[in-house]
């Protein structure tokens, strides 16, 4: 169902992605601003999206697939120009790779395995390292906009640090799950 609620939210966030990147080209604080509004309105969509497909008993293909997708366009596409702007720089720029190869395997390893018929659960330490993550790109986010809080950069740099680690362990776990099934060891 492409029209119920929950596809329509999981939709509306990958539409904003292109809104954030387009605001992230221009200068200025009310652009941050933007950016970061429409980026917690996306992550909140990423939240009720599946809860409402839960509760309302709406679960479907299409949105099973989606969702996921929605996720990995949004960080990705914010990590790209957080690093193309600068914000992300230097030693950082392991961090944010660590997230987009483990997005990368995690989303081979899933359609390997779906073809398969095995599930790949999400687990609860994935949970807190998208927190992280998106805790990350929100604060990396809005600290040009507030150049008076200079820690403030410092702070969201730190917070990738943390997912990129969550990264690194939740990929190995997914990936050992997964080679168990490659393997003839599952």
């Amino acid at each position: 169902m492409l029209t119920s609620l929950p596809n329509l939210l999981t939709l509306a966030r990958i539409a904003a992605i292109p809104m954030i990147v387009a605001l992230l080209y221009l200068e200025g604080a009310t652009a941050r601003w933007l950016a970061l509004a429409l980026f917690v309105a996306a992550c909140v969509t990423d939240y009720y999206d599946g809860l409402l497909a839960r509760r309302r008993n709406e679960i479907s293909p299409l949105g099973r697939f989606l969702d996921p997708i929605a996720d990995k366009l949004l960080v990705v596409a914010i990590l790209v120009m957080l690093i193309a702007t600068g914000e992300i720089a230097g030693v950082s720029v392991l961090a944010a790779l660590a997230i987009l190869a483990r997005e990368i395997l995690v989303s081979g390893l899933r359609e390997y395995l779906g073809a398969l018929q095995v599930a790949v659960p999400v687990s609860k330490l994935a949970k807190w390292k998208t927190t992280a993550q998106m805790a990350a790109l929100a604060v990396l986010l809005i600290a040009p906009a507030l150049p008076g809080l200079p820690a403030l950069l410092l702070l969201g740099l730190l917070l990738l640090w943390l997912a990129a680690v969550l990264t690194v362990v939740t990929g190995w776990d997914y990936l050992s799950h997964g080679l168990k099934h490659m393997t003839g060891g599952a």
